[in-house]
């Protein structure tokens, strides 16, 4: 949805400064940069490997693109600069390079150790999660968090098989899952496993509780007249976006650029289908502080 992207957070001034909270390997921010050659941007992201890629990416772009290393919302939380940016773009997706160059057990069809840390050090990894939960706490997260039907059956399995084996790698909990759900659950759209391993990558990476402070911490720094753009995968991150900028609004605090989500065009979903479940929210800051 670059495009409608670049249409929603288009810079009110042509030196503005744009923070792109989740920069991944930089193609936002080349696409900003690119439109609006006074523009400057920083970059945040959680994972050093990918970050020096997205600097790699924008060098051309010399001083106007800065990136750090950080937690989104504790960088935003602490705000380090001495200037405000008018418009801040978070992109919830996870890069394809976690998927295919990460190693860390992002795909379940890798033999990868089960990690799915996005800060690659610190921290529970998706394997500890596996070891060290109770099968209803396995099976609540599933569920909860991957609103994955056969949590049960999948949370009984495991306790079972990882009393025999420790389960270490992605592809050996993609098995487990494979062959826990009934035979006609596994030749749907989605590979069987893949809402346990989202289940299991919001968990170790806390995405819902960032996701939670990113937003209040993103709308404090904004000035009046500053943007604020969500671009949400699944209904968990979409449903927190909606709700939090929807009582924001009611409160005098903003006003909705989309009152509702903007989707990916058909011709998008075709060349890109990962796109298709992309959902972009915009509001613009009002006021500081409470209802106006």
């Amino acid at each position: 949805m670059i495009e409608e992207v670049l249409l929603y957070l288009q810079p009110v001034k042509e030196d503005g400064l744009l923070l792109d909270g989740t920069l991944g390997e930089g193609g936002h921010c080349e696409a900003f940069l690119s439109r609006f050659p006074r523009l400057r941007a920083v970059g945040l992201d959680a994972d050093p490997a990918i970050l020096e890629r997205a600097r790699l990416r924008l060098g051309p772009c010399g001083e106007r693109f800065t990136g750090f290393h950080a937690w989104t919302d504790e960088f935003l939380r602490d705000y380090p600069l001495d200037e405000r940016p008018d418009r801040i773009l978070l992109d919830l997706g996870i890069s394809l390079f976690h998927y295919s160059r990460s190693g860390r057990g992002f795909s379940f069809g890798a033999e990868e150790p089960l990690d799915m840390r996005l800060w690659p050090s610190g921290g529970e990894t998706a394997a500890d999660i596996l070891a060290s939960r109770d099968e209803k706490t396995l099976a609540d997260l599933f569920f909860a968090l991957g609103g994955e039907r056969y949590s049960r059956r999948i949370a009984r399995e495991l306790v079972r098989r990882r009393a025999e084996k420790h389960i270490g790698s992605a592809k050996e909990f993609a098995e487990i899952v494979w062959n826990s759900v009934p035979a006609s659950y596994r030749h749907g759209r989605l590979h069987p496993a893949t809402r346990c391993f989202q289940a299991l990558r919001i968990a170790v990476n806390r995405e819902l509780e960032r996701l939670d402070r990113m937003l209040s911490a993103a709308l404090d720094i904004l000035p009046e007249g500053g943007r604020l753009g969500v671009i949400a995968f699944h209904s968990l991150e979409d449903r927190r976006s909606k709700t939090y900028l929807r009582e924001q609004a009611a409160a005098g605090r903003c006003r909705l650029v989309t009152r509702k989500a903007v989707k990916p065009s058909g011709e998008e979903c075709a060349a890109n289908p990962p796109s298709r479940s992309a959902r972009l929210r915009v509001a613009e800051k009002t006021c500081e502080g409470g209802a106006a």
